[in-house]
């Protein structure tokens, strides 16, 4: 009986030795990520968020990162966002380890969400600077759909037709504004 209780106690000195062997091979700041998330995060890579991003533009980044830091697999996050159109936002806590993510101005989706008026101003404003329509924009007479839906003439020479060309845009461009 006695070498019973002697095994048994042995055993529980080699589990909790090998215990803290390994959990303290874990990072301090992998601990404490996995405490403040409330889940072991993945190995998130920049190439992979691209390219969720690349086939869901219009899923914000800091979704499609923290999605990945519990799933670990691009395949699985975008099941997820195919069945249910969405990711789940991070929570408080996520912000705290991973600083937001802002798209630089060239990788961010050309078309805005619904109801995000300084996207759509900030859009039409690049639309009339391209088309250097600034001057037009301000003493410009109200246009009607008649004039911008109906048909051009056709003109003899390429420089008359790419002229008659810039001008409708012109027009579709100021009456799209109004």
């Amino acid at each position: 009986m006695a070498e019973v209780v002697n095994v048994l106690v042995a055993f529980a000195v080699i589990v909790i030795l090998f215990r803290w062997v390994t959990s303290s091979k874990d990072s301090s700041s992998e601990h404490s990520a996995a405490s403040t998330l409330g889940f072991r995060p993945r190995n998130v890579t920049e190439q992979m968020v691209d390219t969720v991003q690349g086939m869901f533009p219009d899923i914000p980044r800091d979704n499609i990162k923290y999605d990945l830091l519990r799933t670990g697999n691009v395949d699985q996050t975008a099941n997820k966002i195919l069945e249910r159109g969405f990711l789940d936002a991070p929570p408080q806590a996520y912000y705290t380890l991973y600083s937001r993510t802002e798209q630089p101005p060239a990788a961010r989706p050309a078309h805005s969400p619904a109801g995000s008026s300084t996207a759509t101003k900030a859009k039409s404003d690049n639309l009339i600077k391209r088309f250097h329509l600034e001057d037009k924009v301000q003493d410009a007479p109200p246009i009607s759909e008649e004039e911008v839906a109906g048909k051009a003439t056709w003109e003899e020479t390429p420089e008359k037709r790419e002229a008659s060309l810039q001008e409708r845009k012109a027009k579709m461009i100021l009456a799209a504004r109004q």
